[in-house]
């Protein structure tokens, strides 16, 4: 959002920034090729059901923490159906499908990275899952650690989440705060604790 105004002199002779006026500083028009996506519009396509997290991207507050929630019933599925390696290989499925979800759905949208998009955060979680210990101390140690990367996006997870575009680039800042959630985990083991 841009902040600029406008500089003007009040009556003390102090400057102070100017509200915008509507005469002077119309809104911008919303773009024609906007949509506001509601769950007709998620169940109308597979790209946009994948993209919205099965809907869950449609959550009216923080819909990134509604998806990474939303990981952790599709990984419970995936251990009860798969062997370790096969629910690994479903895990990078899943970001394949993302990749190409986010890019169809970003374009319907109008938007490289709408918010409502969560499937990158529903499959880097899942990666997380795979990999940290089936406890739940472990799971919620995971979960916060994994929102916080996400959110704050330490560097690089910022250059990348900035300049890389398209479906891969929505997906790839996520992957990146998963093996910083994972690197965390793993430090006991590398410093021999």
């Amino acid at each position: 959002m841009e902040l600029a105004g406008r500089w003007s002199r009040t009556a003390a002779g102090t400057t102070t920034l100017a509200e915008p006026t509507p005469a002077t500083d119309p809104a911008p028009a919303p773009s024609a090729s906007r949509r506001v996506p509601d769950a007709r519009w998620v169940l109308s396509s597979p790209a946009a059901f994948i993209a919205f997290g099965a809907g869950s991207g449609l959550a009216p507050r923080a819909p990134g923490t509604a998806g990474t929630l939303a990981a952790f019933p599709l990984h419970l599925l995936l251990g009860w159906l798969l062997a370790p390696g096969l629910h690994l290989a479903a895990v990078v499925l899943v970001f394949l499908l993302g990749t190409w979800a986010c890019a169809a759905a970003g374009r319907a949208l109008g938007t490289d990275d709408h918010g409502g998009i969560v499937i990158d955060e529903v499959a880097a979680f899942l990666l997380v899952l795979w990999w940290v210990p089936a406890t739940a101390t472990a799971w919620v140690a995971a979960f916060v650690l994994f929102r916080l990367f996400d959110i704050w996006k330490p560097q690089p997870i910022r250059w990348f989440d900035r300049n890389l575009k398209g479906g891969f680039g929505v997906m790839f800042d996520d992957l990146l705060a998963a093996l910083a959630t994972l690197l965390v985990f793993a430090i006991p083991a590398i410093v021999g604790t």
